[in-house]
């Protein structure tokens, strides 16, 4: 995984301010999964505030052209990434396109959707990274299509130790704008959480799927 400190630090920060990240270890969230987790990210948000959209879109541009060089086309991934993903391929002066979560079972039956030719080199915009399944769910179907694979670049990470062996194991190379240690070492910093508080929170990432959501 990729990162710059700097940004990392900055897009942090920006998620804690618009609540876009979500700490309560008192009181866990259950993700879709049936994982209880201290922590909710929900990206969407950062479309609803423009200058911080902004940012994160010309984050995006700039990191995409410096860690993968600039591609033929930006793809989002459905449906957390469409938003911003079009926003940095309009910056970018790219073509986009979007890569359901599978085919649909209608019409003509596209799981990407847009102008895509067989052989263009795509940069995908992804929101969020936890285990990394849906995300090379999207590679896959990009790589189906005929797409030559860059990279992805997400806003935010987990950093769990097995999308780390996914995205290797999918030979996909990862940037993201920030991620879960940077958050932390912010969240303590601005007082946004306890130091108790970020001990259970690092006890969580150590395991998260079996965490007892107990706060020692």
């Amino acid at each position: 995984m990729i990162f710059n400190k700097d940004t990392a630090e900055k897009t942090a920060e920006l998620l804690l301010q618009i609540n876009a990240i979500k700490l309560n270890p008192g009181n866990p969230f259950t993700w879709a999964s049936g994982w209880k987790s201290p922590i909710y990210c929900d990206n969407r948000l950062i479309l609803s505030f423009p200058p911080i959209r902004n940012y994160v879109r010309d984050a995006f541009a700039k990191h995409i052209e410096k860690q993968f060089g600039k591609p033929d086309v930006i793809a989002g991934v459905a449906t957390g990434a469409i938003g911003i993903g079009m926003l940095v391929a309009e910056s970018m002066g790219l073509p986009f396109v979007y890569v359901r979560p599978e085919a649909k079972k209608h019409g003509r039956q596209n799981q990407v959707e847009g102008f895509l030719q067989k052989g263009q080199n795509v940069v995908i915009v992804e929101d969020l990274i936890s285990t990394g399944g849906s995300s090379l769910n999207a590679v896959e179907a990009l790589r189906a299509a005929g797409a030559n694979i860059k990279g992805m670049a997400a806003i935010f990470t987990y950093g769990f130790d097995i999308s780390t062996q996914n995205f290797k194991d999918a030979n996909v190379d990862l940037f993201t704008l920030s991620n879960y240690e940077n958050l932390l070492n912010l969240a303590v910093a601005k007082s946004y959480i306890t130091e108790k508080e970020e001990t259970t929170l690092r006890e969580w990432s150590v395991n998260p799927s079996t965490w007892n959501n107990e706060i020692k």
